[in-house]
């Protein structure tokens, strides 16, 4: 009689790590706010001016940021890809709107940051799919 092996979701599945990039990448990103607001800034795609209510702003951006990847990384740890799936499925709109922000500022000119945040919302997309089609631990 043969025994069925099931592979659990994991570190062993690659939506675990495409999940898990993504997460510490994003708390990366928050720190980067935090600690240098205006280099986040940069590297998103609107500069801040240099006032302290501007940087008000980066560090603000930064907590969510963190937190956002934190949240990420609790469904991790409990091995729970449905709710990681809800949650990145959900976030998702995060970087389609920071595109359309760019676009309303930068205009169609600033094809870099365009492609960060569309190739962001599409990676994020891909990897919803991926964690919804996961087998939970039970």
């Amino acid at each position: 009689m043969k025994t069925q092996h099931i592979n659990f979701w994991g570190p062993r599945s690659a939506s675990y790590w495409l999940t898990a990039l993504l997460a510490i990448g994003i708390i990366f990103i928050g720190g980067r706010f935090i600690v240098a607001p205006q280099a986040g800034a940069d590297g998103f795609g609107i500069p801040l001016a240099q006032t302290k209510e501007a940087l008000a702003y980066g560090w603000i951006k930064g907590v969510r940021d963190i937190f956002s990847g934190i949240v990420l990384l609790v469904f991790l740890i409990r091995r729970q890809p449905h709710a990681a799936g809800i949650v990145f499925g959900a976030a998702t709109i995060i970087p389609i709107s920071d595109a359309l922000t760019i676009l309303a500022v930068n205009g169609t000119g600033d094809l870099t940051h365009l492609m960060i945040h569309g190739f962001t919302a599409v990676y994020m997309a891909i990897t919803t799919v991926f964690l919804f089609k996961a087998k939970a631990e039970k």
